[in-house]
């Protein structure tokens, strides 16, 4: 009896881990620009990006002084050489909330004369896809472009520029399950299991 108990929940918490695997797959994550610094002269987004993996679906949350910075959607070239006045969308609210909808570069800067030049300046690599992928692109003041440009502004797949109501929430994309509702769903089959064996 022992031995088919044992049986029972090793089936059973498989079940719930390749049930967790089908439902949530690579969930959505929620990424604070620069994190405590925020979006800020004097801080390498370069290597805050450099350990990090973005995929559709994530939400880059850019924190900062309303009125004083922007973010600016770029093109390639407008990002590699800091020019201003050509944004693809633009936000000056102090925090700005972008899902990343689409697959490819994307590029920001701060439109604030000056300030791309002292490193306000991101270029972020989104993974196709849910899961994985490669990592973003250095940010460097001085780099030069070469990589795909960004949509123009009305075309599908724009990444939406919205002040956050509540970051926890964040998650946009409706094929993305959260990660309480997939423990909720895991606790479920875990009790089924049980219940059964």
């Amino acid at each position: 009896m022992a031995g088919g108990l044992m049986a029972a929940t090793f089936v059973g918490l498989a079940a719930v881990l390749v049930l967790n695997l089908v439902v949530c797959g690579r969930c959505a994550t929620v990424y604070t620009v620069g994190e405590s610094n925020g979006w800020s002269t004097g801080v390498d987004y370069s290597t805050w990006t450099s350990d990090k993996t973005f995929a559709v679906g994530d939400t880059l949350v850019f924190k900062y002084g309303g009125g004083f910075h922007t973010v600016d959607e770029v093109g390639s070239t407008d990002y590699a050489s800091c020019t201003t006045g050509n944004a693809l969308t633009s936000d000056t609210t102090g925090s700005t909330s972008i899902t990343l909808k689409t697959a490819g570069t994307h590029y920001f800067i701060c439109g604030t004369p000056g300030h791309c030049g002292q490193g306000m300046k991101l270029a972020v690599t989104v993974a196709a896809g849910g899961g994985g992928g490669s990592t973003a692109s250095p940010a460097s003041p001085n780099t030069t472009g070469g990589t795909p440009t960004t949509p123009a502004v009305g075309t599908p797949g724009t990444p939406s520029l919205t002040t956050p109501t509540a970051v926890a929430g964040a998650y946009s994309t409706a094929a993305m399950v959260s990660p309480s509702a997939g423990a909720f769903i895991s606790a479920v089959v875990a009790i089924l299991v049980f219940a059964l064996s």
